[in-house]
């Protein structure tokens, strides 16, 4: 009867969650479908289901404890923006209580549901079904007496976020919600070579901005394949501790722009909405939703949220002969396709290298990956990869290095 106890007290605790209210996890509402059954036939089909569930998993604790960490309540929004003083003792009290539940709930065991099976045919086949692992380690920094950990829980919201910001830090749109991309490039800001001046200007409007400090929408524009997306993901992987997150949207989706930025508008992150390869034909007219997202709308700029665009031209806007000799209203049009990169605030140029630059760049990615070469064959051979490709570029430079890499590795001549 005690282990009974147990169960049933486990079920209350999973009931009367407060704070973190997890009865809607598909694991967790297995889990409570199962202890709801004890004493029924149904006791294996719904330990079945919650072990199956749970197999994809380290432990079941924990998987609770990531739960905990990655939650989007009152407590971890708070949190996540310094402002728990702010919060109720009734809260922070009911962040304690839950706590201690919590770690009950992820100490369950098979064992703790057999015995409290009175038929007893029914409890030699629990017996005999696989038990899930209950005494995993749990995600720090929840260790031991998870309800003592509250300071803890705060430090590392405030640096890690909370709900789907805390596991994820970029994601995508598409039909009109967040998508998280689970596995971002780990491109460094150590990784791009040479175009010190124009990425430290970039650093140093992202750093601005994660200070509540004044700070500029971008745009990155130049010749393709000199690192501007590049220097974008390399932000995000450089302060992604600090609170910054990125929303990668695609030209057709500037429509959205407003329901995205309300979206996320209360949110403590900051953000960043990225588009890449931005530009627009003469014709279009969704440069007036980018326009107003940038500067000028009645909703007025987020203080979280910057947009951060590259581009192949200066004035984002393409035109023909024919768009000229048919507007008769040309210096008005003309100011109306230059408004739209002025209102970016910081504009960075990126150009290809010249020929030194160019192998100044080939020689420190060599240098990076520990090859053995002879700097001048390397020279030799990547200006004549680049020749090749059409030109001069640190994204030719690092194919190129990709290339004697892999020559060298397999010990083949390149």
């Amino acid at each position: 009867m005690i282990v009974l106890k147990k169960a049933v007290r486990i079920r209350y605790y999973i009931e009367s969650l407060c704070v973190y209210d997890f009865k809607q996890d598909e694991i967790i509402s297995a889990l409570y479908d199962l202890l709801n059954s004890l004493e029924d036939e149904t006791v294996l089909a719904k330990q079945s289901r919650f072990f199956k569930l749970l197999s994809t998993h380290k432990s079941f604790r924990h998987y609770v404890s990531k739960l905990i960490l990655t939650d989007d309540n009152v407590f971890t929004k708070a949190a996540a923006a310094g402002e728990c003083d702010m919060l109720d003792d009734s809260i922070l009290d009911g962040v304690k209580s839950d706590l201690q539940k919590l770690e009950m709930i992820a100490g369950i065991s098979a064992d703790d549901i057999c015995p409290a099976q009175p038929n007893e045919d029914i409890a030699e086949v629990l017996k005999a079904m696989p038990k899930w692992n209950s005494s995993g380690r749990a995600m720090l920094p929840l260790t031991e007496n998870w309800s003592e950990h509250i300071d803890d829980l705060k430090t590392f919201h405030r640096s890690n976020g909370y709900g789907m910001f805390a596991k994820f830090v970029a994601f995508t749109w598409r039909n009109e919600e967040f998508v998280p991309i689970s596995s971002v490039g780990s491109i460094s800001l150590n990784d791009l070579k040479n175009y010190e001046l124009q990425r430290q200007k970039v650093i140093d409007n992202t750093e601005a901005f994660i200070q509540n400090l004044p700070a500029n929408n971008v745009l990155l524009y130049g010749d393709r394949g000199t690192g501007k997306s590049s220097t974008v993901h390399a932000i995000l992987n450089e302060y992604k501790n600090q609170g910054l997150r990125m929303i990668e949207i695609s030209k057709g989706d500037i429509n959205d722009l407003t329901m995205i930025r309300e979206k996320i508008a209360d949110s403590p992150m900051k953000f960043i909405i990225f588009i890449d390869d931005l530009s627009f034909n003469s014709h279009e007219d969704s440069f007036g939703e980018l326009k107003a997202a940038l500067e000028g709308s009645l909703s007025g700029r987020k203080s979280n949220i910057l947009i951060y665009a590259t581009s192949n031209r200066r004035h984002l806007i393409k035109e023909n002969f024919s768009d000229r000799e048919n507007d008769v209203n040309r210096s008005d049009t003309l100011q109306e396709e230059l408004s739209l990169s002025d209102r970016f605030g910081l504009s960075v140029t990126f150009i290809n290298p010249d020929k030194a630059d160019f192998l100044d760049i080939v020689k420190k990615i060599a240098a990076d990956r520990g090859l053995q070469c002879d700097i001048e064959r390397l020279c030799d051979s990547a200006e004549q990869w680049a020749r090749r490709r059409g030109g001069r570029s640190p994204r030719c430079a690092k194919q190129f290095i990709d290339f004697v890499e892999s020559c060298e590795k397999r010990g083949n001549d390149w």
